[in-house]
């Protein structure tokens, strides 16, 4: 597992919304760097950006066990370890998949338009 520390608390201004309330976060390679994940914060709201064989899957970014940063924990395929308690979660679907998590972490909605990442926050 390689630990990656770096996030970006960004407001919302730092990003376009649209219109249909999907944010334009900027171009992968922009966003991700050599990175596989990432942290934001949008309308108050930290999300981890996590990228996987190209796709990039959106998360609370909040462990729902503690208050760590999940995109300060250990990347590992789909599994990210919570950096304070070592819990996982599926960055795929947001279920915990071991203790301490046991609430399932919220998930927000990701894609790529051209070589663009978009964001848009669920309720």
């Amino acid at each position: 597992m390689n630990a990656i520390h770096e996030i970006k608390a960004a407001s919302a201004g730092d990003y376009v919304r649209e219109d249909d309330g999907w944010y334009r976060l900027g171009a992968m390679e922009q966003v991700f760097g050599s990175r596989a994940c990432r942290g934001i914060e949008l309308e108050g709201v930290k999300v981890g950006l996590f990228l996987i064989d190209g796709d990039v899957h959106a998360l609370d970014d909040i462990c729902t066990h503690g208050a760590a940063l999940l995109s300060d924990g250990e990347f590992d395929g789909h599994e990210i370890e919570c950096p304070l308690h070592a819990g996982l979660v599926d960055v795929r679907t947001g279920k915990a998949l071991s203790a301490p998590i046991t609430r399932d972490t919220r998930r927000h909605e990701a894609k790529i338009v051209g070589d663009e990442l978009f964001v848009r926050l669920q309720a």
